[in-house]
């Protein structure tokens, strides 16, 4: 508390990580903020990460366009943890293609010609991409109005992030495990892309629900 009635919404110094963001929760209106959207999305996950159909279900009279862009930004705050615990395993010695099973091999979009890229660094490159984009004034310039020509670029960014799922998926299958326990990261943002039609259902290749089956693709750049 700041003045017996004011809630201060930050953590102070010496504060243990135990009792990070322990504060009440805000309702969206009262959120007087630009990052308001951004800070309500993350109050749902505090409070709990597995409820997926809450954290994606968009507040009425809210902007689709903002709701839409700031998930897919805090997906990719939330996969460089993700990325952390690969580099434990994949480097580019192990992994030397990004790929996910025999069936599907990634080009890596972050040279002039899209190439192979060694797994560990196609993540890299990818959540890099999509900071660069989505932290870009020319199309991104406000996080209260989105222009509908900035909207139609978050598909291609979902499409790569995915691939990170992916190979974790089937190829460091611990991993994935372990922080999808945590996070339910890969069933929120399958549930999101779908939700939203940002990537078409034949390239969900990771199987979120015990009765889907990952289903057979070839290469894709």
């Amino acid at each position: 508390m700041a003045d017996g009635s004011t809630i201060l919404r930050r953590n102070r110094p010496g504060t243990k990580s135990k009792d990070f963001c322990r504060w009440p929760d805000e309702p969206l209106e009262e959120m007087d903020s630009t990052l308001a959207v951004q800070q309500y999305i993350q109050q749902l996950i505090k409070r709990d990460p597995s409820n997926v159909e809450l954290i994606l279900t968009m507040p009425e009279a809210q902007d689709e366009g903002v709701w839409k862009y700031e998930h897919l930004r805090q997906f990719c705050m939330e996969l460089n943890g993700l990325a952390v615990r690969l580099q434990k395993q994949c480097s580019p010695s192990t992994c030397t293609q990004m790929t996910a099973t025999d069936q599907w091999i990634f080009l890596c979009a972050a040279h002039k010609t899209p190439k192979e890229c060694p797994a560990i660094d196609y993540t890299r490159h990818t959540l890099d991409g999509a900071a660069c984009l989505l932290n870009s004034n020319k199309y991104f310039p406000s996080r209260v109005s989105i222009k509908e020509s900035s909207v139609t670029k978050l598909g291609s960014v979902c499409r790569r992030v995915y691939r990170i799922f992916s190979h974790a998926y089937f190829h460091h299958r611990r991993i994935f495990d372990e922080f999808e326990a945590e996070t339910y990261l890969c069933h929120r943002f399958t549930h999101f892309v779908t939700k939203y039609n940002l990537m078409s259902k034949e390239n969900l290749i990771v199987p979120i629900n015990e009765d889907e089956n990952a289903a057979p693709g070839e290469s894709e750049a």
